[in-house]
């Protein structure tokens, strides 16, 4: 600046002291008297030299008033670009979206936000505050609007709303939006700058919280929060509890907190699940406990609880959860099932004693009826009604026999329920039961008709195979029915890796509507046949289900019965 003020100086007095010269110069040209023209270039020079002075005083103290205008500038701008460095800092920081709205000019400005936040370009963005309000989620605009006009009428300082802002991918983020608003010196709101924050993840984190808290004070069962640090004596103390726990133990939520788990306990609870539940909270290990309680007016239930540690993102213990359930009438109706279990395992036993008792009794003094009857048929006696009494005794114990062979085949099955199975042919088994009621078959020439081409052979017991087919062709004879020739069908097949077996006939049949629940039933009658025991259709079905099989009938009265017997394949 100095040299500037000088170089000006010299200049101004060289130029004027050129003229002064060229001026002097002239006049000696055209005015003789030397005297005069040296007089008046002496009074030009002094002239120059002094207002040359004065220019100099003039400028120095306009460079000096310069500097210090210079000086404040550059502090200015300097604060400026310090405050906008601390801006971008901040606005980096909080990752926040800086936004100024000039009021009475409805122009609108964005920071770098609106584009790292919600993904619009530069050319995306709108200039005025309309593009803002269209941004605002439908159900949020006309509550936001209100609330922010309001708010400029009046003219308070600070801001703040919370709704949902439109995305470029066309989602919405939840935002929380701050403003401060700047007035003129009438008071009039002239500019607006805010700031938006994206708290999209928070209100999903408060909706998530408000929801489990639906969840835990309407849940059935009680729910307790216990704190993670024991005191004392070893057991933590109580946090919350939700209505629930208020039900089940009458015990307000004040009444509990601060107090530990131990004043739900008394003379009758288990002390082992005590001992149980102090050694999870050791370990901080889940637990399960299933003890006797106590409620506030000291009434005993049966409660079982888990107790869950639950950490925090440090991986460290924050609480203990407790999730509890009144289950008196479950564990009563337990107690009940197993005094049931033992008295039926007891009366079991007592029956089975019985049934080898009754037929071991039983089975010798039929062997000497037998014997003795079969003396007397080589005798010949001539009374016909003692005849007749002969043969009808003869009838009936040998027919009480059968009855006692069944049952001990019965109590035999009931004993061994694992037997040894094999594949066994059908065909040969079947030859064999005919072989044994072939009387029966030359008396009543059944018509059969026997069907194996899809399967041959089943993998069971051969002997309880044989009883089957037994039981169910003596019957089929039996209850034929005598207006039509009796047929039987028999055949098999195969079905999703079991063996089918259907037994059909065309005899007397049985009414289902009435007897359906009680035809595999023990000592079950259906028919006035006089050599009835009701042990065939009950002896098959054990048979069936030992060998891991099922029986299935149909059946219709005068129409005939049809037996679906299922087995598994080998393996």
């Amino acid at each position: 600046m100095k040299s500037k003020t000088n170089q000006v100086i010299i200049t101004y007095i060289l130029i004027s002291l050129f003229v002064a010269i060229i001026s002097h110069k002239l006049i000696l040209h055209f005015i003789s008297n030397e005297s005069t023209t040296f007089y008046g270039f002496i009074k030009d020079l002094t002239f120059i030299l002094i207002t040359g002075i004065i220019f100099k005083l003039i400028l120095s103290k306009n460079d000096k008033r310069n500097i210090n205008n210079f000086q404040k500038l550059k502090k200015i701008n300097n604060d400026i670009r310090e405050s906008n460095e601390k801006y971008d800092i901040v606005a980096k920081a909080t990752s926040d979206t800086i936004w100024d709205w000039k009021i009475q000019e409805n122009s609108f400005t964005w920071n770098k936000g609106i584009e790292s936040v919600f993904g619009y370009s530069e050319e995306q963005i709108g200039s005025n505050s309309n593009w803002w309000f269209d941004k605002i989620h439908p159900e949020d605009s006309i509550k936001m609007s209100i609330k922010l006009y309001s708010f400029i009428e009046l003219r308070t300082d600070n801001w703040q709303d919370q709704y949902r802002f439109k995305c470029a991918d066309d989602s919405y983020k939840y935002v929380l939006d701050r403003g401060f608003l700047l007035k003129d010196n009438n008071g009039k709101a002239v500019r607006m700058i805010g700031a938006i924050q994206d708290i999209t993840k928070q209100k999903e984190e408060e909706l998530r919280l408000k929801l489990l808290e639906t969840v835990i004070t309407q849940s059935k069962d009680a729910i307790i929060l216990i704190e993670p640090n024991p005191d004392k004596i070893g057991v933590p103390k109580i946090m919350y509890t939700n209505p629930a726990f208020t039900v089940m133990s009458g015990f307000s939520d004040k009444e509990v907190l601060g107090q530990t788990p131990t004043i739900f306990m008394g003379p009758n609870s288990d002390e082992k699940e005590y001992l149980k539940l102090m050694n999870a909270l050791e370990t901080e290990q889940e637990c399960i406990i299933e003890t006797i309680s106590y409620k506030k007016n000291r009434d005993e239930f049966w409660v079982r609880f888990s107790m869950i540690p639950i950490y925090n993102t440090d991986s460290e213990l924050s609480h203990w959860l407790s999730i509890q359930r009144d289950v008196t009438d479950e564990k009563m109706l337990e107690i009940e099932k197993e005094q049931l279990i033992r008295e039926l395992t007891q009366n079991n036993k007592d029956l089975k004693q019985f049934s080898y008792i009754t037929s071991h009794n039983l089975r010798a003094p039929l062997s000497n009826l037998i014997g003795l009857l079969n003396l007397i048929e080589e005798t010949t006696i001539d009374n016909e009604e003692l005849n007749e009494i002969l043969v009808g005794f003869n009838k009936s114990t040998h027919l009480l026999n059968d009855t006692i062979n069944d049952l001990v085949k019965v109590i035999i099955i009931r004993d061994n329920p694992s037997i040894q199975k094999e594949n066994i042919l059908i065909n040969s088994a079947l030859e064999k039961v005919l072989s044994q009621l072939n009387s029966q078959i030359e008396l009543h020439k059944p018509l059969i008709n026997l069907d194996f081409n899809k399967v041959d052979s089943i993998y069971v017991n051969e002997a309880y195979l044989e009883s089957i087919l037994s039981n169910l062709l003596s019957n089929s004879i039996k209850y034929q029915n005598p207006k039509e020739e009796l047929k039987i069908t028999i055949f098999t097949y195969e079905v999703n890796n079991t063996i089918v077996l259907i037994f059909k006939d065309n005899g007397i049949g049985i009414n289902l509507d009435r007897h359906r629940e009680k035809v595999f039933g023990l000592y079950q009658r259906f028919h006035t046949y006089p050599n009835s025991k009701g042990l065939g259709l009950y002896l098959v079905k054990t048979q069936v289900e030992t060998m891991g099989g099922t029986i299935e009938i149909e059946s219709e009265v005068n129409v005939g019965t049809a037996f679906t017997l299922t087995f598994k394949k080998e393996g």
